[in-house]
C-alpha cells in the first residue's frame, strides 16, 4: 500500500506543511506546483528530500488561487486549463530532474480535484495536459469518476486513492469540506480507518453504510493540524496489520 500526503504547501515566508517530517513517513509526495501553494524554492527543497528518501514525486496541480488555497471553484475553458496544468507539471518535473528524480504521477488539488471528478470538460483538460507531456505518468484519484474514466479511456494508468482522514458519503464521494465532520482528525480513528481501507477494502460512510473500495494509495492531508502525528499513527498501524508500504509508481 502506498501512503501519500500533500506537501510543499507553503509560500515564501509562510509554512503550512511539515515537509521534512512527513517525508520520513510517506511513500509518495503530492508536491504543490506554485498555483494553489508552493514556490520554486519550496518545490526544489521537497523534491530534493523526496529524491534522497526514495519517495515518489507527484505533481499536485491546482487552480491559480493562492488566496483561496485552491479550494474555490474556478471556471476555465478547456485549453486554458490544459495549459495551466501543463505549466505546473513541466515546472515541477524540471525541478525534480535537477535533483536526480522525476515526476511519476499527477494528482489534482482541492477544488480542481473535486470538479474533475464530475466535470468531463475539466477532467479531459487535465488528461490532455498529462498526455501531451508524458503519457507514462499515472493519475491518482477516486475511481468511478469522470477523471478516472477519461484517463483510462486515454490510455493513462489510473491509481485508486482513498482518504483516511476524510468522511465519506454513501455514494463513495467525500463529504464537502464546508460541512461538519468532513475531516477526521483523531489519530487513532484515522489509523483505524486506514487499516480497514487497506485490509478489508471498506470504510463506514456518515450514514453508517459501508463503502467498498480497493485503494492502491491512502492519503493523509499534510495541512491538517497534527498531520505528522496522524501520519505516524497511520504508518505504524498499517505496518502492525501486516500491510507492506511501498510507492505505487516505479
Amino acid at each position: 500500500m502506498d501512503l501519500n500526503a500533500d506537501l510543499g504547501e507553503g509560500f515564501g515566508a509562510w509554512t503550512v506543511t511539515d515537509d521534512a517530517s512527513l517525508l520520513k513517513l510517506v511513500t509518495s509526495a503530492n508536491v504543490a506546483c506554485g498555483f494553489h501553494a508552493g514556490d520554486p524554492s519550496i518545490m526544489r527543497s521537497v523534491c530534493a528530500d523526496a529524491a534522497a528518501r526514495g519517495v515518489a514525486i507527484g505533481a499536485h496541480v491546482g487552480y491559480g488561487d493562492l488566496a483561496g488555497f485552491g479550494r474555490r471553484h474556478i471556471e476555465y475553458d478547456a485549453q486554458t486549463l490544459t495549459d495551466a496544468v501543463l505549466y505546473q507539471l513541466a515546472a515541477l518535473d524540471g525541478i525534480a530532474r535537477s535533483v536526480g528524480s522525476t515526476v511519476t504521477y499527477v494528482k489534482p488539488h482541492g477544488a480542481l480535484y473535486h470538479t474533475a471528478l464530475e466535470d468531463p470538460t475539466q477532467a479531459s483538460a487535465i488528461v490532455s495536459a498529462i498526455r501531451s507531456y508524458n503519457p507514462q505518468l499515472a493519475v491518482l484519484c477516486l475511481l468511478g469518476t469522470e477523471l478516472s474514466w477519461c484517463a483510462e479511456s486515454s490510455g493513462l494508468r489510473v491509481a485508486s486513492e482513498a482518504f483516511a482522514d476524510r468522511a465519506y458519503l454513501p455514494t463513495g464521494r467525500l463529504v464537502p469540506r464546508g460541512e461538519p465532520g468532513a475531516m477526521v482528525t483523531d489519530p487513532a480513528e484515522v489509523a483505524e480507518r486506514a487499516v480497514r481501507m487497506a485490509v478489508d477494502g471498506q470504510v463506514e460512510a456518515v450514514d453508517g453504510t459501508q463503502v467498498t473500495m480497493a485503494p492502491e494509495s491512502l492519503c493523509v492531508h499534510g495541512d491538517t493540524p497534527g498531520a505528522v502525528a496522524i501520519a505516524t499513527r497511520v504508518r505504524s498501524a498499517l505496518t502492525d496489520a501486516g500491510v507492506r508500504l511501498a510507492r505505487f509508481t516505479a
